[in-house]
């Protein structure tokens, strides 16, 4: 596999980082919405624990990551593609992040500039 020209050998597969189906709300995919408006509060509480999920799920790539430069640098690290991986998987998920904070800018602007 191939990360930005760098061979990654041994690396694991995205959808082995990913959150399986079972994590997901049951039902039969494609199925119908629930009846009736969701509340806006609720709407902006799972946005919310969604968020914190995200922002945590950076913190954690980016720690990993880190730890992994420092024991490079000492030498300690035995697989130095675990530390390429690692730093890619924490610059991916820093530009996603970054992507969807500026969407969400994006859709409030759009909405302030709609109701004006």
């Amino acid at each position: 596999m191939s990360v930005m020209g760098i061979e990654a050998v041994g690396a694991r597969p995205v959808a082995a980082t990913l959150p399986s189906l079972a994590s997901l709300p049951t039902g039969a995919v494609g199925a119908a919405a629930p009846a009736g408006p969701a509340s806006g509060e609720d709407v902006a509480s799972a946005f919310g624990a969604a968020l914190t999920r995200g922002i945590a799920s950076v913190e954690a790539a980016e720690k990993k990551a880190d730890g992994l430069a420092v024991q490079a640098a000492t030498g300690t690290l035995t697989d130095v593609h675990d530390y390429v991986i690692a730093a890619n998987q924490a610059k991916l998920a820093t530009e996603l992040t970054v992507a969807v904070r500026n969407k969400a800018v994006e859709a409030f602007s759009e909405i302030m500039r709609l109701q004006a």
